[in-house]
């Protein structure tokens, strides 16, 4: 056994011990951990400064009890947290979710991700990560508001545009972003950026819903490009059917590729020969603004056939982007895309691909790229949404996406240069490293703290 691999083991023992029963955030902890464990042998600053350690340790983990009322005037009482994992580079940045699953492990492991995200966009943002568990489709729409009302009277202290900004993320979207912000401003007296995917009408900007769903084609795109190919006329399969697999499905279409499939819960769609633009406005229609399921799409439109209870890793595809949850595509998925001939695999969600698949995709020659790279363009165009917030200016949508644009090549630069191989790149130990680097030299630079 190498140096490098008695370090891990050792490191993955005491990570278990510490942090029982939270397989996520273990999950993601060990797959950066073995990218960059060389690069902590080489450097005996890192060693002697526990760098490693300290960064898989969240700065603090805020727990609090949400009281409210329902609709019957019946007493609820949910949990909700905020992770501020790392703020070495920046104010704590990261989403809030609502969903029943919440847990503080599941947290750790996003506020985990989140650092190492934020840090590859190059902009001054630390990782932090929240939520609560509650299902908010389970609310009538007074219910939700007096939740979230609930919910920022204890989270407000937390939190500042300084110090913590959160934003939305799973079955947190616009309507809950404003019932938090217009809490938030009632308590403080004030009027700042404190939260970012807000309304376009009060400091919200444009782009940031599409953000992560365009950001990942673009990224898929520079990737493509690099190894000697392009996206026009790829096949591509998409898991989800919410902002981020709806915005990756336009996106790729805009450039010419042909969307086969999209899943929700119930199933999946596909579209031997592509979806078109108003079959994909429709699909927006159901999922965004009737909350409804993708079953319908192939009851209201021709061509397209809906498998109940199934998953799409099974359709011949050129490039597959799963978009829906973490570790929903294991290594059989892996093995059924790479004997379909897939190219490539991009992260539209957090953690979608299992470490099992991630090894299978490599051992087949399957470019991938991990979420913390290829789904960081929601947190960019957040940071601009910062940005506009502090200049009290609003930018039109052509600047803000040429931006992400920006961004989005610059992450891929960065994991190209970080890669320990070149033909072909690998994304995931280049996204590590890189990340890791810049949170560590701040680290070190800050002493013991």
């Amino acid at each position: 056994m190498s140096a490098a691999d008695t370090a891990l083991d050792q490191f993955i023992q005491h990570l278990q011990h510490c942090n029982p029963h939270q397989p996520e955030f273990i999950q993601a902890v060990c797959e950066m951990a073995d990218s960059v464990m060389p690069l902590v042998l080489e450097h005996e600053d890192y060693r002697r400064a526990r760098i490693l350690e300290r960064l898989c340790e969240p700065d603090r983990v805020v727990s609090f009890r949400v009281t409210w009322e329902d609709d019957r005037g019946e007493v609820r009482v949910n949990r909700a947290w905020r992770v501020q994992f790392n703020h070495a580079i920046g104010p704590y940045k990261g989403g809030l979710r609502f969903q029943n699953s919440v847990t503080e492990g599941i947290l750790k492991f996003l506020g985990f991700e989140q650092t190492l995200k934020n840090s590859l966009t190059g902009l001054p943002m630390g990782g932090a990560k929240g939520g609560a568990n509650i299902d908010p489709r389970s609310l009538s729409e007074r219910e939700l508001m007096r939740f979230c009302q609930s919910l920022m009277t204890e989270l407000y202290r937390h939190i500042g545009p300084d110090t913590d900004v959160p934003a939305g993320d799973m079955g947190v979207g616009g309507r809950e972003i404003g019932y938090l912000f217009g809490q938030y401003a009632r308590i403080v007296n004030d009027f700042h950026g404190v939260l970012t995917g807000k309304g376009l009408a009060f400091g919200g900007s444009p782009v940031r819903t599409e953000a992560t769903g365009y950001g990942c084609v673009y990224f898929c795109r520079q990737m493509l490009e690099h190894h000697g190919e392009g996206l026009a006329d790829k096949r591509v399969v998409i898991s989800g059917a919410g902002n981020v697999a709806l915005h990756a499905a336009a996106k790729a279409l805009e450039m010419g590729a042909r969307v086969l499939t999209l899943s929700d819960s119930g199933g999946f769609i596909h579209c031997p020969h592509g979806l078109d633009e108003q079959t994909l406005a429709t699909a927006m229609d159901i999922k965004l603004k009737g909350r409804g399921r993708l079953a319908e799409l192939a009851e209201r439109c021709a061509g397209i056939d809906y498998h109940d209870g199934k998953t799409p890793w099974g359709v011949a595809c050129d490039i597959a982007l799963p978009c829906a949850t973490q570790n929903e595509l294991d290594a059989d998925a892996a093995r059924r895309l790479a004997d379909n001939g897939v190219r490539a695999v991009c992260e539209g969600a957090n953690m979608p691909v299992t470490r099992e698949a991630i090894r299978v995709l490599a051992d087949t020659g399957v470019l991938f790229a991990p979420g913390k790279a290829a789904n960081a363009g929601g947190v960019a165009v957040s940071g601009l949404e910062q940005s506009q917030n502090r200049t009290h200016l609003s930018w039109r949508s052509e600047e803000v996406d040429r931006q992400l644009r920006e961004i989005m090549a610059a992450i891929h630069r960065r994991c190209v240069a970080a890669s320990p191989r070149q033909d072909p790149v690998d994304y995931g130990a280049g996204a590590n490293i890189a990340g890791f680097q810049r949170v560590a030299e701040a680290m070190l630079a800050y002493g013991i703290v």
